[in-house]
Parts: structure tokens; sequence; C-alpha cells
């Protein structure tokens, strides 16, 4: 099995939760496939898709909703499943965090199967003026590589595949 891992992030942060969920896939025996959603070219010989993207002020990362709307029909084929990152707390490792508007119409594009909100990252050093301005109070790190990886399992679980070892 083989599956797609395409991600919209402007800083990193949602690039390593990718990162995560394919790490967990390749612990189960699934061969994974991550990279950026602005690279990939046809969904050919994917039996699955995951994509994800950073949340910014309530708008989901440009190339996650680029990536669904224009491969909708293809998307629409396979199974999808869809994650946001951003929270600047641990806020989504302890509750549900519905999806924002943006993100549900993407999901009702590709009929993606379920959504995860995972903590997102900031940078100290962060640039630009909302990112710099914020890093001075919520700089941190609230990616939880555990949850991601359960979050995986239970998708694999959808597909009769093995689940993964959980990350520490």
């Amino acid at each position: 099995m083989q599956v797609l891992v395409a991600y919209g992030s402007k800083r990193g942060g949602t690039a390593g939760l990718a990162a995560m969920a394919g790490r967990a896939l390749e612990a189960a025996g699934v061969t994974a496939d991550v990279r950026p959603a602005s690279q990939v070219g046809s969904l050919d010989g994917y039996d699955a898709v995951i994509v994800g993207g950073a949340i910014y002020g309530a708008r989901w990362h440009r190339d996650a909703r680029r990536f669904v709307r224009r491969r909708a029909a293809e998307l629409s084929r396979v199974p999808v499943w869809v994650f946001s990152s951003g929270p600047l707390d641990d806020s989504a490792v302890q509750h549900d965090i519905p999806p924002v508007a943006q993100v549900r119409k993407a999901m009702e594009l590709c009929n993606a199967r379920d959504h995860a909100t995972f903590g997102g990252r900031l940078s100290p050093y962060a640039r630009g003026v909302p990112a710099s301005s914020m890093a001075k109070e919520k700089a941190g790190d609230w990616r939880d590589e555990a949850q991601v990886s359960r979050w995986v399992n239970a998708l694999l679980q959808q597909l009769g595949q093995q689940t993964a070892r959980q990350a520490p």
C-alpha cells in the first residue's frame, strides 16, 4: 500500500507533522510519500491520501486548498484524510478541534473521511510582522508525535492495515 502525505506549510511546522504521519505509516509497513502539495503531480499509484495544511487566521494554507480543489475528482476515488495545524497551545491534545470553514469545504470536495487538528509550532525567531509579534508571547512547539501516530493508526484501521507502534 502506498499513501501520499501532501501538505501546505509556511514555516515548517506542518511539514514536520506530515513527516510524523509518514513515519507512523512506515512503521506500520505502509509506503509513505511525504511531499509539499505544490510539488505533487499525478495521484496514480496511491491507495490513499492525507492532506495537511497550516491554519493562519482561520484560513487553511493555500497550497493545501489548491491541491484539493484542483484534484477533487481524483481524490474522490481514493480514501482521503485531512489535518490542520496551528493552535499555539496544547488545546489540540486536550480536545477535538473542528475544521475551519475552508477545511470543511475542502473535505466536501474530496469526500474526506476524517479531520484532525494538531498543535502548531512557532519559532521565537519567526519573521514577518504578525508572526514575530506573536512569537514574543506564543513561541513554542505543540506538535505531539504520539497524537499524530494515534490518528494514523485509526485511519490505517479503517483501511484494514496493521497499526504502527505508538511513538514515545
